[in-house]
């Protein structure tokens, strides 16, 4: 399987995001069970991308260690791998597929404290702290019933159907849509560091 790991760290993200989730490190990805719950197939983010797809291509044969973010070499390189990545193919298979899958929620939507309309997203800081990730890794979730008080990075588990359906929601270019039909926390089984 391809690892985002290396773009992570190109875009500096070794350290913590700021005491709003101070459980996650950027970069961060929620671990899954690959269980079917309630009728929904858990998926995995790396289930939405073709397994012939690699999203480092842009980047191969390149050190990317070796690069500064002031050099010219390192802009041309994220504005190749984003055109790359806005247009990255989706996995045909999970079209109109019924899903669970955990993520981190970014409102789009918001009337008051309800939210019915957000991005989720594969890793802690995804389209906020650092650009977004290729599109075929971000999901236009729209819940039937809306969300009270969700905060950008909050970790939920969304079951739906999703469906292949792109667009640009102004924090990042998606591939997916996913008509939420549960909405419910991420409870995280992981020891404080």
């Amino acid at each position: 399987m391809i690892s985002m790991r290396p773009i992570v760290l190109l875009f500096g993200l070794a350290a913590a995001w700021p005491l709003a989730a101070a459980d996650y490190k950027v970069g961060e990805r929620l671990p899954a069970t690959q269980a079917k719950v309630n009728g929904y197939q858990e998926v995995m983010w790396d289930d939405l991308m073709p397994k012939d797809w690699d999203p480092m291509a842009a980047f191969k044969g390149i050190d990317l260690n070796r690069l500064s973010d002031k050099d010219p070499k390192a802009t041309e390189l994220l504005a190749k791998a984003r055109a790359e990545w806005d247009k990255a193919p989706v996995e045909p298979g999970m079209n109109n597929k019924r899903v669970r899958m955990p993520g981190f929620a970014i409102p789009l939507e918001r009337k008051g404290d309800l939210v019915t309309e957000f991005l989720l997203v594969p890793y802690f800081g995804a389209c906020v702290h650092v650009p977004p990730p290729p599109s075929n890794q971000v999901v236009y979730v729209v819940s039937r019933q809306p969300v009270k008080d969700l905060r950008t990075m909050d970790t939920l588990w969304v079951s739906g159907v999703l469906t292949l359906q792109g667009g640009d929601s102004g924090m990042g270019t998606y591939a997916y849509r996913l008509q939420a039909e549960r909405v419910e926390p991420y409870k995280m089984n992981k020891e404080k560091k």
